[in-house]
């Protein structure tokens, strides 16, 4: 398996071009130099830059000429502070992970998908030459596994769009439930060496969002420790959570998680990352701030224990804000 070369230790700067109001406010004082500073002298190598369509698209799919000028600035700060970047489309027409967006149709419209690809074919034309330090990736969090075969064609007709403006740019291509690592299998054979998959990684579920009001069945005053046992674990998962969330009943029911709980959870990933050559990244994972701090600690050292191991790239969500702040210490 490729590593992810420039991409070890990352962070999200989430809410700033994406999830927020998308007013001029936002966009000037919610990330400033002052952050991309801060960033690079806690020792990360890279940022994942969320972007929403609201950002660059008018109402007629025309393009705003302003937007682009806040990637431009993205852009100029990695490289005044030598911060690899990743561009993430986070939301496109018709398409959002986000069910609260009432996005819909992507997958069955030609005309949001002709839209898709016009958005990544004026990215790759005005940010290809950055190939040196800037990534792409085409679309946050695919949800239903039923989109699986149409979210193959789509990215790859994508990727090719791409490759008529830039060959040497790194593309990220994720799969459903929310890029999760039963996905990773099922993602199209790489379209050349400059492809990686990525996952997205907040298990235990129950852990990392304990308290977290966008689930339905979840209780908000709900808090947990990490160091719990798998029963407790499964049972409360059953109760809290709506969504699907990893199994516990193969482990040992009086243990509690441990790094080895990670490791199995990427076993299958890694081997067909390892089959097909491809390096693998983790663009997001974390806990939420309503967790106590000691525990969440443990969560990250058993994590990144993992991710140190099998040598894959990881950006932590989220900088600022969002229910997911990171402390000094992560």
């Amino acid at each position: 398996m490729r590593k992810f070369e420039g991409y070890t230790r990352g962070v999200n700067l989430g809410g700033w071009l994406s999830q927020c109001d998308h007013t001029k406010e936002r966009y000037d004082t919610f990330i400033t130099e002052k952050d991309f500073r801060k960033i690079a002298g806690r020792q990360f190598d890279h940022v994942r830059i969320p972007i929403d369509y609201e950002l660059i698209l008018n109402d007629d799919y025309s393009f705003k000429e302003d937007g682009f000028s806040y990637i431009e600035y993205a852009v100029e700060m990695c490289k005044k502070y030598r911060l690899n970047m990743i561009l993430d489309l986070h939301r496109t027409p018709g398409y959002s992970f986000d069910p609260f967006h009432g996005e819909k149709g992507f997958f069955e419209s030609d005309e949001y998908q002709d839209v898709f690809y016009h958005i990544w074919s004026e990215l790759a034309c005005r940010y290809g030459k950055y190939s040196d330090f800037l990534t792409f990736e085409l679309l946050n969090e695919v949800t239903k596994k039923e989109y699986c075969d149409i979210w193959n064609e789509i990215s790859t007709i994508c990727i090719k769009r791409i490759r008529k403006f830039t060959a040497d740019t790194r593309i990220i291509i994720g799969g459903y439930y929310n890029n999760s690592l039963e996905a990773v299998k099922d993602l199209c054979l790489p379209f050349d060496d400059k492809i990686v998959y990525t996952f997205h990684c907040y298990e235990p579920l129950l852990f990392t969002h304990q308290g977290a009001f966008w689930i339905a069945t979840m209780d908000t005053s709900f808090r947990c420790d990490y160091e719990m046992p798998y029963a407790m674990y499964e049972e409360l998962s059953a109760k809290y959570l709506c969504q699907a969330y990893a199994s516990f009943e193969k482990f040992d029911q009086n243990k509690c998680p441990d790094a080895s709980f990670f490791e199995d959870l990427l076993s299958e990933a890694l081997q067909v990352a390892e089959e097909r050559n491809v390096p693998l990244y983790c663009g997001e994972y974390g806990v939420i701030d309503r967790a106590d701090k000691n525990e969440a600690a443990k969560w990250f050292r058993d994590f990144h224990e993992i991710m140190d191991k099998y040598q894959i790239g990881r950006s932590v969500w989220n900088y600022k804000e969002m229910d997911f702040e990171i402390s000094e210490d992560f």
